[in-house]
């Protein structure tokens, strides 16, 4: 797949280095000498996400930066990145982090805590999932780098790690995975792990996390059984998209349910 259309990765690296400049389709298509409609086309099937849409995801990664390593006000970043409304800036952030910017910058003492939770939970294996009737997604995850830690694995509606997961769960080890309950409908498989010797900041900035993301939709129809998937973690890519959502959020999820389940 990254061989196909070899020349987005210019792209790709054009905008990594002006991504504090305006940055319109048509300059972004002239790059390449290419119509805006043809670059479209291309960059969507190469990355999964229009040109314009994968900018603004490279820009709240940056947001998400300034938050925790600088003092700079909620509004002045969202300035930084373009957003002239704090309103419209907080809002998109909450949509594709799944926190408010202020919660996001205040985490980090959480994010330490969820971490060493799941640690005390690390010999546990298998959390057990009540039977739906709606559908079924099993598959394996493997590395291609030895971790000790745990992987983050979730569907999302879009080809990318933003917003909470429609269903999500997490791993102590490479292996079997399963979502049960999933209606029909489309989904992207998104994963990344997080070593154990990882600092909090570390996490909430997953920048060099080995991951893994399904470029081709899972479809799921009733009544009919969903294809194995198998997948592997990676060390990041050029063409990969940033890991928008907060994990320690999705930490705090899993040991909810856990918790959940061991009361009852």
């Amino acid at each position: 797949m990254t061989e196909r259309y070899s020349e987005i990765d210019e792209v790709i690296a054009y905008i990594h280095q002006h991504i504090d400049e305006p940055l319109s389709l048509s300059q972004l298509a002239s790059h390449l000498a290419y119509s805006p409609y043809h670059f479209t086309r291309i960059f969507k099937e190469r990355i999964g996400l229009s040109p314009l849409y994968y900018v603004s995801s490279l820009r709240l990664q940056k947001a998400k930066d300034l938050l925790l390593r600088t003092n700079l006000s909620v509004r002045d970043i969202g300035l930084e990145i373009g957003q002239q409304s704090l309103g419209t800036f907080t809002t998109r952030f909450t949509e594709r982090v799944g926190m408010t910017p202020t919660d996001f910058r205040n985490s980090t003492l959480e994010a330490g805590n969820h971490f060493r939770s799941l640690h005390n939970l690390k010999d546990l294996r298998t959390v057990h999932s009540t039977i739906n009737p709606y559908g079924t997604i099993k598959g394996n995850i493997q590395s291609t780098k030895p971790f000790e830690g745990v992987i983050l694995i979730g569907l999302f509606a879009k080809p990318i790690p933003e917003g909470l997961p429609i269903h999500g769960t997490l791993l102590f080890s490479v292996g079997d995975f399963c979502f049960t309950g999933v209606q029909p409908g489309t989904y992207y498989l998104m994963a990344t792990s997080i070593s154990w010797g990882m600092k909090a900041t570390d996490i909430l900035l997953p920048q060099t996390t080995l991951r893994t993301r399904s470029r081709e939709p899972i479809v799921v129809h009733p009544y009919a059984a969903v294809p194995y998937q198998e997948v592997t973690l990676h060390v990041p890519r050029l063409d990969d998209p940033p890991i928008l959502i907060s994990l320690p959020l999705l930490m705090n999820n899993f040991l909810n349910r856990t918790f959940e389940h061991s009361i009852r």
